[in-house]
């Protein structure tokens, strides 16, 4: 049986159905809810699992890591995580594929990629190694567990990491900036706010490295700078409330306040935030061959040749690519586009063939499965072909050859108009112009 390694692909013919685990396995479910504190809190070893329903190799994994759970219990934690319905959960340890196996260890905050067979006892001997591993690295003196994070009578977390905001530096600090922000509104003698106090200290420091700083912790004394707290219509403490640049503040909505349903939120508003993939031209093989091998799916656009459209009419496909990037930013999916005639075999093994420009194909290079457009090249035909894909629909074929075709490499557009090729001078010099017309005997 082949080993998978850490990170296996589905089909791109996809089913919607429920989780592959209940509360009566044991297997733990996790969620963005619970994980810090079950997983990245604990001083156990941890086995987790991401998933999709839909995946048929995480069906097929389900029973053997029911096993393997079970075999493991008190000894060894097993999880799972839906990262299908979880994406930011998944997107935070670089999940590209279903199903992905990560080991939390020592350094629960960089789990090693777990690299065994598929079958139960493959999966408790890898299991029981890491264990070892991690009594030997204890034994040695060194650290057993993460120590980040854990709360310790509330103490948890750098004070500093919580932004103190004033009516002075708040719109400089806050609405200025690029970065998403959560604020919490206070009084010194509100009682409830005491309570959240450790808890959205420790939030700011784990949200402050899982995001690199695009999502900011904040906390404003109202009965002190009692300007924002009229301007913002502050009734009760605490109020936590979310701000993105040019957008009205919003509430924070649902779930509790303990640090991880703060931390869970502030992830959830990251990944909102994230940038959309980068739209690339296939100058050369390793374009294309990195992105469709390190995503999901990549989405391949062939635009008409440069002078059946000119610079302009190019960039408005290119937009059109880039907005619907940007819609579908939270999938995994890379963004690829190349001329007409550029890459004539890719086209061939994507039966696009020479006509229909533009057209667009997604690409899963792992089963070597691909699915046509057939609506419109408009922001309208690709979400439909899109959303389409995502839900399981959709006829799918075999990439011709049954891998990724040879690429050219070519000059990258200079974002110009096309030039018709010149043709070569010719002499007319020694041509005797009285005999043109005369018929030759």
């Amino acid at each position: 049986m082949r080993a998978f390694l850490g990170v296996l692909a589905c089909s791109l013919t996809v089913l919607s159905v429920h989780g592959l685990y209940s509360a009566s396995d044991d297997v733990v479910e996790l969620n963005p809810s619970n994980f810090n504190r079950e997983v990245i809190q604990s001083d156990s070893l941890w086995l987790v699992e991401f998933y999709a329903p839909w995946c048929g190799h995480c069906k097929s994994l389900a029973p053997e890591w029911k096993k393997a759970a079970t075999a493991l219990k008190g000894i060894v934690k097993v999880g799972a995580v839906d990262a299908d319905q979880h994406n930011s959960l998944g997107g935070q340890y670089g999940v590209r594929g279903f199903p992905t196996i990560k080991i939390f260890g020592a350094n629960k905050q960089k789990p090693e990629d777990y690299q065994g067979g598929r079958s139960g006892q493959a999966i408790v001997d890898a299991a029981l190694n890491a264990l070892r591993s991690l009594v030997k690295d204890r034994l040695g003196g060194k650290a057993g567990g993460s120590d980040y994070g854990k709360q310790s009578g509330g103490g948890a977390g750098n004070k500093k990491d919580v932004v103190e905001l004033t009516d002075d530096n708040f719109d400089r600090t806050v609405l200025d900036s690029d970065d998403v922000w959560m604020v919490e509104f206070f009084a010194p003698w509100c009682g409830h706010c005491k309570n959240l106090e450790p808890e959205w200290k420790a939030a700011a420091t784990e949200v402050k490295e899982q995001t690199k700083g695009k999502v900011k912790l904040g906390a404003v004394d109202a009965t002190v700078h009692q300007g924002l707290e009229s301007r913002y219509g502050i009734r009760g403490f605490p109020t936590i409330k979310i701000f993105r640049k040019g957008e009205e503040p919003e509430d924070f909505q649902g779930g509790g306040r303990t640090r991880s349903d703060i931390v869970a939120r502030a992830m959830d508003l990251y990944s909102d935030n994230i940038p959309p993939p980068e739209l690339q031209e296939v100058i050369d093989e390793d374009v294309l061959k990195k992105t469709c091998e390190d995503y999901q799916l990549c989405i391949i656009s062939v635009l008409p040749h440069i002078l059946d459209t000119g610079a302009s009419g190019r960039n408005s496909y290119l937009e059109v690519m880039r907005t619907m990037a940007d819609k579908y930013k939270k999938k995994t999916w890379g963004w690829l586009w190349t001329e007409a005639g550029a890459q004539m075999d890719l086209e061939s093994s994507l039966g696009i063939g020479g006509f229909g420009y533009p057209a667009m194909a997604a690409i899963n290079a792992r089963k070597m499965k691909f699915a046509l457009l057939r609506g419109s090249f408009s922001e309208t035909g690709i979400h439909e072909f899109l959303r389409e894909l995502s839900v399981g629909r959709g006829s799918t074929a075999t990439v011709g050859g049954g891998a990724l075709p040879k690429i050219n490499t070519v000059e990258p557009w200079d974002g110009k108009d096309g030039v018709l090729p010149m043709e070569d001078d010719i002499d007319l010099s020694d041509v005797d112009l009285d005999d043109l017309g005369k018929d030759e005997l």
